[in-house]
């Protein structure tokens, strides 16, 4: 049976220097974005979760990595997190997870949801608010027009 792959993002906590990705790449094939801040990588593995464990277990300590995501979502739509915490980061975070009665994982995993639904929320909000705006000075057809306008724009082509 065929092991599948999985294609991981690694952001990094600053740029690779040129030995720093050779080293790297010796350890396993990686593609880095111009400035070497980010990382590609595929990792054979039978689940997502375990091609971002392997990925942290074999880069050890030869990257400064940030945060280690799958680059595709799942079929729940959902992309995965793998992100190490300091020592002191990691005990706060235990026992605020033993206060709610929560493994960490469960409970980082719900502060973040709660966070993403938090902020789309606002984000809303405050669009509600600037289109309200927006209508005080003018009509919905024109404000519609404009924002069609807009988005259909080709970049670097001059206004009409």
């Amino acid at each position: 049976m065929t092991m599948p792959h999985h294609a991981l993002d690694i952001t990094l906590t600053r740029p690779l220097t040129p030995a720093e990705l050779h080293r790297a790449t010796r350890t396993m094939p990686l593609a880095a974005n111009h400035d070497a801040t980010h990382l590609l990588a595929v990792v054979p593995a039978k689940t997502p979760g375990k091609a971002l464990n392997r990925l942290r277990h074999q880069t050890g300590g030869l990257l400064p990595i940030d945060v280690i995501t799958t680059h595709y979502p799942d079929a729940d739509g959902k992309i995965l997190l793998n992100v190490a915490f300091p020592p002191a980061t990691h005990a706060v975070l235990q026992a605020a997870a033993d206060r709610a009665g929560q493994p960490p994982r469960l409970y980082l995993q719900l502060a973040l949801q709660h966070a993403l639904a938090r902020h789309a929320s606002e984000e809303a909000e405050r669009l509600d608010h600037a289109v309200q705006n927006l209508l005080a000075h003018t009509t919905a057809p024109h404000l519609l027009a404009a924002v069609g306008r807009t988005l259909t724009r080709t970049p670097g082509a001059t206004p009409c």
